[in-house]
C-alpha cells in the first residue's frame, strides 16, 4: 500500500513514496516556531550572573529554613505590639494608684475635722485608728506585690515555650511536591528557586521575598482546606479547564474554554453569589495545582503548562463579574505560580478583547504580557500548530485528535504535509493492493476554503469508481476530516483537494491500512 499527491493535470506533486518515508517532524517542521523552548534549568546553561544570584537565593532560603524563619515578614510588629502593651500595663497601674491618693486624703481631713470636733477623745484612739488604716495600706500593697510577682513569675515560665516555638525548624518545607532545603540536594530545588528568580529579573532579595508571600499566602488561604475530592467545586465548569495533551516540547497542554459562561445559568451559578465568586476561584487554583502536578520540575524536564484560552462564545466585558473574576485569577498565578505556564495562547478572539485586555494588562509585569499569543477565529489552527503537533491539537481546533480514538497511535499514524498552489488541484492516493482491506484516513486543511472529495478507484478497469464522499464547499470553520472505506478488490482511494483562492494551502493528512487476514491472524 502507498499514498502519492498528484496533481490535478497527471504531474506528480511529491514523488509516489510510501508515507512512512515522510515523518512527521520533516513534514511540519515549516510550521514550528523555533524560537519557542523554555529557558535551561542546568547550572552550566546559566549566565554568571545568574548563578550567583542562585546562590544567594539558595542561601537566604537556608538560613531562613534553619532559623525557623522562613515564614517571618520581617516587619517590627510584633516589638510595637509588644512596648505598647507595656505603657497600657503601666497605664492601668497608675488609674490604681491615684484613687486611693484620693481615698487616703479624703481620710486625713475626715481625721482633723473630727480632731476639731471631738477633742475630748482620747490621744491613745485617734493613734491606734490611724496605726489600724496604716496597718490595712501595708496589708493591700503587700497584696499587690505578691500579685505582681506571681505574673512575673508566670511571664518567666512562659518564656521558654515562647523561645521554643520561634527555633522550631522545620526541614522539610515543599513547594509543589518539591523541598526547599538547598542542603538536602534535589536537583528540582534549583529549577523551583530559579522561576521565582526569573519572575524577579535574577533579583535575590525580591525573589526571596516573593518565595516567602507565597508561602504565606498557601498557608493561609482557606481555598487549599477541605476534601481532596473537590466534592463542592461547580460540576458545570467541568469541561471549562482541563489538560489534554503535549505540545513540541513535552510540556502538558491546558485548555480554558470561557465559552461555558455564555449560558445564563452557569454563569450566575458560578459568578452570581460571593459564596459562587469564591468556590469558582477555589475550583480554578485547584485546576492549577492538579496540573502542576504533572509537571517535571527537573533540569531537563518540562516544568511549565502551555496554556490555550478559548474566547469563543465568551461572554464580553459587559460581564463585570467574570471580568473581574479573571483578573483575580491572573493576578493570584501571577504572584503565586511563577513562570508555570511558558505560553498563553489566546484563540477565537473576539473584537471587544482588544478593549478588555486594557483593563488587565497594566497590572502584568513585562515577561508575563511577552507569554501572551493572539488568534483571530481564522487563524487558529495555524497558530496552535507552531507550538503543537497536528496530531495533538482537538479537531475542534482544527487538529486530529478525537477524544477515544482507537485508530491511530503516536507509532503507526505519521502526518504528512503538502501544499497546494492557489488556483490549482491536488489528489492524495491511498493505495489498497489486496482485496478486502479497509483504509482509515484523517485530513485537514488550514484555513479550509477549498472544495474536497472522496472515491475509491478500482484496479481493474472494467470496475465502477465509487464516490464514498460527494464534492463539498469547506468552510474556513470544518473540523478535520475522519473517515474509512473497506476496499473489496486492489484499488486506491483518491482524496481531491481543489484550491480555489489565490493563496497557498497546506494539507495535513495520516492513514493506515488493515487486511482482512491480518484481522483474522
Amino acid at each position: 500500500m502507498a499514498v502519492e499527491a498528484v496533481s490535478g493535470n497527471g504531474a506528480e506533486a511529491v514523488a509516489p513514496a510510501p508515507a512512512k518515508e515522510v515523518s512527521a517532524k520533516e513534514a511540519v517542521a515549516v510550521s514550528k516556531n523555533a524560537s519557542f523552548r523554555e529557558e535551561s534549568n542546568f547550572l552550566d546553561d546559566l549566565k554568571e550572573s545568574e548563578r550567583k544570584a542562585l546562590a544567594e537565593l539558595r542561601d537566604k532560603v537556608e538560613t531562613a529554613i534553619m532559623e525557623g524563619k522562613l515564614f517571618d515578614d520581617g516587619k517590627p510588629e510584633a516589638k510595637e505590639k509588644g512596648e505598647a502593651k507595656k505603657k497600657a500595663e503601666k497605664a492601668v497601674e497608675k488609674k490604681e494608684e491615684e484613687p486611693e491618693s484620693e481615698e487616703k486624703g479624703e481620710e486625713d481631713g475626715k481625721k482633723e475635722a473630727d480632731a476639731e470636733e471631738e477633742k475630748k477623745e482620747s490621744d491613745e484612739e485617734g493613734e491606734k485608728k490611724k496605726a489600724e488604716e496604716e496597718s490595712g495600706e501595708d496589708t493591700k500593697e503587700e497584696a499587690k506585690k505578691e500579685e505582681a510577682g506571681e505574673k512575673a513569675a508566670a511571664k518567666e515560665e512562659e518564656k521558654p515555650a515562647e523561645t521554643a516555638a520561634v527555633v522550631v525548624v522545620d526541614k522539610d518545607i515543599a513547594l509543589w511536591g518539591v523541598p526547599l532545603l538547598p542542603s538536602k540536594g534535589d536537583e528540582a530545588t534549583d529549577v523551583v528557586l530559579l522561576k521565582f528568580l526569573r519572575a524577579r529579573d535574577f533579583k535575590a532579595g525580591a525573589a526571596f521575598e516573593m518565595l516567602r508571600r507565597t508561602l504565606r499566602w498557601r498557608r493561609d488561604w482557606t481555598g487549599f482546606s477541605g476534601d481532596a475530592d473537590d466534592a463542592d467545586l461547580p460540576e458545570e465548569l467541568a469541561g471549562a479547564c482541563y489538560l489534554d495533551g503535549a505540545d513540541r516540547e513535552g510540556h502538558p497542554v491546558c485548555y480554558n474554554a470561557l465559552g461555558v459562561f455564555a449560558d445564563d445559568a452557569v454563569y450566575k451559578k458560578a459568578l452570581g453569589t460571593e459564596e459562587g465568586k469564591a468556590r469558582f476561584l477555589r475550583w480554578r487554583v485547584r485546576a492549577m495545582e492538579r496540573h502542576v502536578a504533572k509537571l517535571d520540575l527537573r533540569p531537563g524536564g518540562a516544568a511549565s503548562l502551555l496554556q490555550v484560552t478559548d474566547l469563543k462564545n465568551s461572554p464580553g466585558p459587559a460581564k463585570k463579574d467574570l471580568r473581574v473574576a479573571v483578573k483575580q485569577v491572573l493576578d493570584l498565578f501571577q504572584d503565586n505560580y511563577p513562570e508555570l505556564v511558558a505560553r498563553n495562547i489566546l484563540i477565537n478572539v473576539p473584537f471587544w478583547y482588544y478593549a478588555f485586555s486594557t483593563l488587565f494588562y497594566p497590572f502584568l509585569t513585562q515577561r508575563t504580557k511577552n507569554k501572551f499569543v493572539v488568534a483571530r477565529p481564522s487563524k487558529v489552527t495555524e497558530t496552535l500548530l507552531k507550538y503543537i503537533p497536528i496530531e495533538a491539537i482537538p479537531v475542534k481546533y482544527g487538529g486530529l485528535k478525537r477524544d477515544g480514538d482507537t485508530e491511530f497511535s503516536a507509532d503507526d499514524g505519521e502526518v504528512t504535509e503538502i501544499t497546494v498552489k492557489g488556483s490549482s488541484t491536488q489528489t492524495i492516493e491511498i493505495e489498497a493492493t489486496e482485496g478486502d482491506a479497509t483504509l482509515t484516513w484523517d485530513l485537514t486543511v488550514l484555513g479550509w476554503e477549498v472544495n474536497y472529495k472522496e472515491e475509491f478507484v478500482p484496479a481493474d478497469e472494467g470496475s465502477y469508481t465509487i464516490i464514498i464522499r460527494k464534492g463539498k464547499k469547506m468552510g474556513s470553520g470544518e473540523e478535520a476530516v475522519h473517515n474509512s472505506f473497506r476496499a473489496g478488490e486492489p484499488g486506491k482511494v483518491v482524496l481531491t483537494v481543489e484550491n480555489t483562492s489565490h493563496r497557498k494551502k497546506e494539507v495535513l493528512f495520516r492513514h493506515k491500512a488493515k487486511s482482512a487476514c491480518a484481522k483474522k491472524c
